[in-house]
């Protein structure tokens, strides 16, 4: 890792790219071009760049699903937040990696090195990535393929192209990426391979499919099952991975400086020796750095029991306390929040850690990819492991969603997907070889009834679970045209019978008082929670004196044409040829 990013950053520092967000302006070599472009290790020098456009160290993808229907949070986004987002506040219209890719690409198609193909896969899986992001914030977009001259002032200050026609571009791109790439793996889990490509390509196509299926105001529904078609074709393609075995497999594979390669297909890895980190235990522990993102209630109750059937099949399960909720359910929720006789360590000293209210909204307090030592991870940005990007447990969900949405799932197909990550996870029972039959009501309304197939239902299920925190969520509820649930699903905790006292971990000792006005004055537990008056910033119970704990953010609100952020104003003022995204 130390070599590779030695490397990255030795090829960066060749190369200056510019930083304006003007569309003319290339990129400028302190090399020659000869050296370059006219050599194996010249190419890949300069390729090196592109992986710039990965997720941050820093921030990774891991808070990505703050900002969805599962996890409650600090703040609203301004995406919600009323008024908060216009075409003056909008931002990401810049292109600066794109006239680096082009460029590239533009001197890589005139080199006379016999593996230009190769290199010139990877920049078109890149721009094929760009795009893919840009496309979801913006809809239109120019299409962009080679660097500008200054006088072209038709692209300069053309309008933008059809979505759907870009789309097209970024699927040309990535089968481009998949059949001149040479490798088809690679034992750090670091670099763009034909796997990698063929990955995103099923995440691609199934975003694309569902978009045209459920955004029916496009006309474009007839040329969804094809795209689902492809996503399976793919996933199929993919060789040379599985899911890694283990008890506690799901919870060690985001908890690795190097990550477990037989699943991890594309990774970030950070380093101590080069000062690269990233602040997932601050962003999640902290009380006051980040986000205390908190799963909510709405989305634990979707977690199963051990044996396989549903959680909310239980008559009294809208009232069942946290220490009871927490018994017999899918392995993965101990794996994902805090329960049971969870411990941590403080330099290197076990101590039990119940859920704490000081650092949870709602109780819900997650551990996915946060280390058990608190010391210094919970207060400094200091966290080495790596950012999972691809892995093929999301390729397995892509094939099973894309098979549910065709009406194709075979038992074979759900045991070799579905039952297959739910065997891994530790549940036991028919669930694992078995395709479901009755449809779950309590995913029908969760999902507005824009799902009523069981074997859907079932897969959205698993979905959830298996990839929360792992910045997918959103873009799952903007395909299916369920924004409205980012506003309105609730941020919902804990039930509690009435005031007073909780052990949330059985060990005898009381952990959380909830209260209104003043704290019981013989109370012993840490941690107080006054549930006396609603507000934003706030925690109230659902019934006043009992029920679930409510957080209060602030406001938020969902619009339709928040499908699409605006086009920055800005940018709009160099060129009215952009035009605006409908309602801004």
């Amino acid at each position: 890792m130390k070599k590779y990013m030695k490397y990255v950053l030795y090829g960066l520092s060749l190369l200056i790219l510019v930083n304006s967000c003007d569309l003319n302006e290339l990129p400028e070599a302190t090399a020659s071009s000869k050296a370059i472009f006219e050599s194996a290790s010249g190419l890949e020098l300069y390729s090196n760049s592109f992986y710039e456009i990965l997720p941050p160290p820093d921030e990774g993808n891991f808070m990505v699903d703050d900002n969805s229907d599962l996890i409650a949070r600090q703040n609203v986004s301004d995406l919600l937040m009323p008024n908060a987002l216009s075409p003056v506040t909008s931002s990401g219209w810049t292109w600066t990696n794109l006239r680096n890719i082009n460029y590239f690409i533009e001197n890589c198609e005139n080199s006379p090195v016999a593996e230009k193909n190769h290199y010139l896969g990877i920049a078109r899986f890149f721009r094929a990535y760009w795009y893919f992001n840009m496309v979801k914030r913006f809809g239109d977009v120019p299409w962009i393929d080679r660097p500008i001259d200054v006088a072209d002032e038709e692209k300069l200050y053309g309008p933008r192209d059809d979505r759907f026609f870009v789309m097209d571009q970024v699927f040309a791109d990535i089968d481009y990426a998949i059949d001149n790439i040479t490798t088809n793996s690679d034992a750090s889990s670091t670099r763009i391979t034909k796997n990698v490509a063929r990955a995103f390509k099923t995440r691609v196509y199934l975003y694309e499919a569902a978009f045209r299926k459920y955004h029916t105001q496009y006309g474009k529904e007839g040329t969804a099952s094809a795209l689902y078609e492809e996503v399976i074709q793919t996933a199929n393609e993919i060789t040379g991975f599985t899911l890694h075995p283990g008890a506690t497999a799901y919870r060690d594979l985001f908890l690795q400086r190097v990550p477990f390669t037989d699943e991890t297909i594309l990774s970030v890895r950070l380093s101590a020796a080069l000062s690269v980190f990233s602040s997932r235990n601050r962003r999640t522990i902290s009380p006051t750095y980040g986000n205390r993102p908190s799963l909510t209630r709405q989305f634990v109750n979707m977690f199963l029991n051990q044996d396989g059937t549903p959680f909310t099949d239980k008559p009294d399960y809208k009232t069942t306390p946290f220490l009871e909720e927490m018994k017999n359910r899918d392995p993965r929720l101990a794996q994902t929040i805090r329960a049971g006789m969870y411990m941590r360590t403080e330099n290197g000293v076990p101590i039990i850690a119940p859920p704490n209210f000081d650092q949870s909204h709602t109780g819900y307090q997650i551990i996915k990819g946060c280390y058990d030592e608190r010391f210094p991870y919970d207060d400094e940005s200091l966290n080495e492991n790596a950012h999972l990007i691809f892995r093929y447990a999301e390729v397995l969900l892509n094939k099973a969603e894309a098979l549910a949405e065709l009406g194709r799932m075979t038992d074979a197909d759900w045991a070799s997907t579905v039952g297959a990550l739910r065997a891994r996870a530790g549940i036991t029972g028919p669930t694992l070889t078995q395709r479901p039959t009755v449809a779950d009501p309590y995913l029908m309304a969760h999902y507005q009834n824009r799902f009523t197939d069981p074997v859907m239902l079932e897969v959205l299920r698993e979905r959830a679970v298996e990839l929360i925190t792992e910045g997918l969520r959103p873009d799952d509820l903007i395909r299916w045209r369920l924004g409205n649930l980012l506003a309105d699903a609730p941020m919902n905790g804990m039930y509690v019978p009435a005031l007073g006292e909780y052990d949330l971990n059985g060990d005898g000792t009381m952990d959380v008082v909830f209260f209104q006005g003043e704290r019981p004055a013989g109370a012993t537990a840490p941690v107080s929670v006054d549930v006396s008056a609603p507000g934003v910033g706030r925690r109230v119970l659902s019934n006043g004196t009992s029920g679930e704990i409510l957080w209060n953010p602030g406001v938020r609100e969902w619009q339709d044409k928040k499908y699409l952020y605006p086009i920055p104003e800005a940018d709009r003022v160099k060129n009215p040829a952009l035009g605006q995204n409908p309602g801004w």
